[in-house]
């Protein structure tokens, strides 16, 4: 046998595909439904949203830059552009720093998973039923909305309401305004003589529970002034006006003024019958009827009234996203080496220097990622500026989104800036997309 014939025989080139190639190819085979549904669904709609910017309201003639002009010179666009400044700003921030606390706050208790179990259990409702529960909410009736309802028991603890709101003399009665809402008598009072304060126009339900028929005083042994404030309404007709008809009821509570010069020398406030005296010193002097005897009952706030709607709507979207913020923080939170807290406590740091120091710069990137997702979210707002803010405050009110909508498919509707705005909500979310991953590779690499 040579030795060619025992040389070892070459091997064939294979025709199988390589390993490397088929694994290509199986990726490709998953890929490609996604691939279709993310161009059909997300690379086309923004393709053709730039190309129609473009263009006109019909679509037919090229309008060039004038819609994206529009949106720096139209005023309701720029109130949402405004807005929504605001809204990446504020809701973000705030909605952040309460979980935040809410997450520290409730790691040593023992009830903090019930507590951050209320505080998430608003994620579980829908954007369209947290707006119908803010719309209640923020109802400018006490008697129905929860906020007012609150504001006002607050004010009245603290601030007299009025007892008579729009009661008013007649022409025939002897009394004249004084300004401001309060009234005066037309002639000095005498000692002696009864003076007579009657006023109309308090509805039964405002009158007060305990008052009584009214009646005029017997004129006092020390020369004092007397008099009777009363209803001058008999119900059912047959009363004479500044006459004390006997079914006639006393305005009890009514503060009452003896001016002399423009000083107020006696005051007094009518009895349960309507009777009230004052000291001698109130002689010659006249009788003044405070405005505060007449002011309006205190309604509480307009949250939803053009200086306060958009802070009342991202109220509403933090009482939501304020849990959200915090099981991720919490999340974080755990993962926290405890050694270094125990360590800063031993050299003697205080709770407020650990968390300043050390919580917070180790919970940075947690903290980041929670900003940054709840920016992308504000920057895309609809629902609950669509929902809370009713017709009379929705341009003040107004966001990009809820714009966009507007002028894509309003009574006016314009979907040549109505595309515009779509870009521009997208050259918005852009540069935040980019911080986002940018910082997710940086902690890859550590």
């Amino acid at each position: 046998m040579t030795s060619a014939s025992r040389a070892p025989k070459a091997p064939r080139a294979s025709t199988a595909p390589t390993v490397t190639g088929t694994r290509r190819t199986v990726a490709a085979g998953f890929l490609l439904p996604a691939l279709v549904l993310l161009g059909a669904l997300v690379v086309y709609p923004i393709g053709y949203s730039v190309q129609r910017s473009f263009f006109d309201s019909s679509g037919d003639s090229f309008a060039g830059l004038d819609n994206y002009v529009a949106l720096f010179t139209d005023d309701t666009i720029l109130t949402a552009v405004r807005n929504n400044a605001i809204w990446a700003v504020v809701a973000p921030a705030v909605a952040t720093a309460l979980g935040l606390i809410f997450a520290v706050l409730t790691e040593r208790v023992r009830w903090g998973t019930a507590f951050k179990l209320i505080v998430f259990m608003p994620m579980a409702i829908s954007m369209l039923a947290a707006g119908i529960i803010f719309r209640l909410v923020y109802e400018q009736d006490p008697d129905r909305g929860v906020a007012n309802a609150v504001w006002v028991g607050v004010h009245d603890t603290f601030a007299e309401s009025s007892g008579f709101p729009r009661a008013r003399p007649l022409p025939v009665h002897p009394l004249r305004s004084a300004g401001g809402g309060a009234y005066v008598t037309e002639s000095p009072v005498r000692a002696g003589e009864p003076a007579r304060l009657p006023l109309i126009g308090v509805a039964p339900a405002q009158m007060p529970k305990d008052a009584r028929p009214a009646h005029e005083p017997r004129p006092p042994r020390e020369g004092g002034i007397t008099g009777t404030a009363w209803l001058d309404f008999t119900r059912g007709g047959g009363g004479k006006p500044n006459v004390v008809d006997p079914k006639e009821v006393g305005l009890k509570g009514l503060r009452i003024e003896a001016v002399k010069d423009g000083t107020v020398v006696a005051t007094t406030r009518a009895a349960a019958d309507g009777s009230f005296t004052l000291p001698a010193s109130a002689d010659g002097a006249l009788l003044r009827l405070p405005a505060s005897n007449f002011r309006e009952q205190y309604n509480g706030v307009e949250w939803l009234g053009p200086s306060l709607v958009t802070p009342a709507v991202i109220g509403s979207y933090v009482w939501m996203w304020a849990g959200f913020a915090m099981v991720l923080i919490a999340a974080g939170l755990a993962s926290v080496p405890r050694e270094l807290m125990e360590a800063a406590r031993v050299d003697g740091a205080n709770e407020w220097q650990v968390f300043r120091r050390i919580t917070v710069p180790l919970l940075a990137p947690v903290l980041a990622v929670v900003l940054v997702t709840l920016m992308i979210n504000v920057l895309k707002i609809f629902d609950l500026v669509f929902i809370i803010a009713p017709g009379s405050a929705q341009d003040d009110a107004n966001v990009l989104a809820l714009q966009l909508y507007r002028s894509s498919f309003g009574t006016d509707a314009d979907l040549g800036v109505g595309s515009a705005i779509a870009v521009l909500l997208l050259l918005l979310v852009i540069p935040v997309m980019a911080f986002n991953i940018r910082r997710m590779r940086r902690e890859a690499r550590r």
